[in-house]
């Protein structure tokens, strides 16, 4: 996990920054929760989890006020997810807009469940990086719906690899931003056994404090889902997943696969027109 100094870069990649009912034959069972998205492409049924309380009753909250009311799905990544909410989007006109900024002022804490992934169809909270956001709270009103992708066992084996490593080089990259004063006085200096000095030690701080946690590793139900129906395993662990898709699968695919420009905002809006409790 060797890292250098003299071209240290922080890249940060995250999802930025989330009357008359119809009838829904999906038969919800004993206190679940159902939530209808009436989009210009058809509806998508969705349940709530009872075990992330405050993701479920502040989308509740804003579903009943309206607030999802004619927002577009404004970021629509084929094979990963697509992602709506922003209450800027309400009034964009203009495909090249720049959306995914807007909010409600107010953030949710991390609800991380483990028992709840990103397999193919899950609703989950969108939210700002970790380098603003350590917490990983969540975005008071932005979301997403996980399309994903089908992988094997050998991939899911080399992501869990690569996952381990990335948690430790975020922990480092950490560590580092906090020394970004003493890195930019040694380049400066020229100061290259320093550098390297401050490496190694930030290096060995970092590994011994990943592993007084466990390693990342894949269950079983994960390996079995990631496999069959598909999904985002790489987001783990690092976005609530708070509810999931129970109707109108073929909707969200759909979506997932229209065509979009380089901001990743379909050419032709995609907008929710109501967003429904189901009683």
């Amino acid at each position: 996990m060797k890292k250098s100094f003299i071209s240290f870069i922080l890249i940060a990649c995250c999802i930025a920054c989330t009357g008359n009912h119809k009838k829904t034959s999906y038969m919800a069972q004993e206190n679940e929760t159902l939530v209808r998205l009436e989009t210009t492409m058809g509806d998508i049924t969705v349940k709530l989890y009872e075990e992330t309380p405050k993701h479920k009753e502040n989308f509740l909250k804003l579903a009943k006020e309206g607030t999802y009311d004619s927002t577009l799905f404004h970021r629509v990544i084929k094979n990963f997810m697509i992602q709506a909410g922003d209450p800027l989007s309400k009034t964009a006109t203009d495909t090249t807009s720049n959306l995914g900024s807007g909010d409600v002022g107010y953030t949710i804490p991390a609800e991380f469940n483990p028992k709840f992934f990103h397999k193919k169809g899950v609703l989950a909270a969108a939210r700002q990086g970790d380098e603003v956001n350590p917490k990983k709270e969540s975005s008071g009103c932005q979301f997403y719906i996980v399309t994903g992708r089908k992988f094997s066992e050998a991939q899911m084996i080399n992501m869990e690899n690569q996952l381990n490593e990335a948690r430790l080089d975020s922990v480092f990259q950490g560590l580092a931003r906090n020394h970004m004063k003493d890195i930019y006085k040694m380049r400066k200096a020229n100061d290259m056994d320093g550098l390297m000095a401050l490496q190694d030690k930030l290096e060995a701080q970092a590994k011994e404090m990943v592993d007084k946690e466990p390693a990342l590793k894949f269950t079983r139900e994960q390996i079995e889902a990631y496999t069959t129906v598909g999904g985002a395993p790489h987001l783990d662990g690092n976005y609530t997943v708070f509810g999931e898709v129970v109707e109108g699968i073929e909707v969200v695919d759909k979506i997932g696969a229209v065509k979009t420009n380089r901001a990743d905002r379909p050419e032709k809006d995609v907008r929710i027109l109501k967003v429904v409790v189901l009683d």
